[in-house]
């Protein structure tokens, strides 16, 4: 897919994940298949402005590669948010959406000879799921994988039925879950963020690559602990900002 090049989509299916969350499964009818690298992005261009660069907005993939002309989309409806209002509020299945890309170099190394920590929260899941999908698809070889995911109660949890499945059927993954607000005596896992649990997780300093999806606050605060854990950017830390 040619990077200046926009496209008609067409809008087959939508789910509502959480409350506030939706999921959005777009087909390009110009392509039989879409080539992307797993943790890319593609540009929405949406009626909500005069001006072009106004109207657009980027959301991570989250369905894997190799799979047709149809990309999987997890976006999450934003207070004040123009781009998300009109996600929610206007799109139906048939919709057509002008798209451009695929861009974006949040991408996995050629080999993954070292650990892989996937740090995130809310729907900066979505390239990690692209991701996990494609080593397994793939059958690539590699080391442990860590997702740890947070978020504030168990209603706003996303994909936890499939990742607690490709735990089931992949010794080398491990998911791990972390409720910043959840009240509920049921919830028996980690409460508090997502820091914690790779602080204990990687306490040995062994080596390992740490990708990290979510607003600033959270990925500023993680690449600070990691560095103070003897861990450096660029060599082990990668991140991608949904500022």
């Amino acid at each position: 897919m040619a990077l200046g090049k926009w496209y008609e989509a067409t809008v087959t299916k939508i789910e509502n994940l959480t409350a506030t969350t939706k999921q959005f499964w777009l087909q390009i009818p110009a392509l039989e298949k879409i080539d992307f690298r797993a943790g890319q992005f593609m540009t929405f261009d949406l009626p909500i402005h005069e001006k072009r660069n106004r109207r657009w907005r980027s959301y991570s993939i989250a369905s894997a590669p190799n799979e047709g002309n149809i990309l999987e989309f997890i976006i999450v409806q934003l207070n004040g948010g123009v781009g998300t209002k009109y996600l929610f509020d206007e799109i139906k299945v048939g919709s057509q959406i002008k798209l451009r890309g695929p861009l974006g170099v949040f991408t996995l190394p050629k080999t993954l000879e070292k650990d892989i920590c996937f740090i995130c929260t809310g729907t900066g899941i979505a390239p990690f799921r692209s991701m996990l999908h494609e080593i397994r698809n793939s059958q690539q070889e590699h080391q442990r994988i860590d997702l740890i995911f947070g978020t504030r109660t168990l209603e706003s949890m996303l994909f936890i039925d499939e990742m607690r499945e490709l735990e089931k059927e992949w010794p080398n993954f491990h998911y791990h879950i972390a409720l910043s607000r959840e009240q509920s005596a049921q919830w028996k896992g980690t409460k508090g963020y997502v820091h914690q649990i790779y602080e204990k997780l990687y306490a040995d300093q062994r080596d390992a690559y740490f990708y990290i999806c979510g607003w600033d606050d959270m990925i500023n605060e993680a690449k600070s602990r990691l560095e103070a854990m003897n861990y450096k950017k660029r060599q082990h830390i990668i991140y991608e900002s949904y500022s």
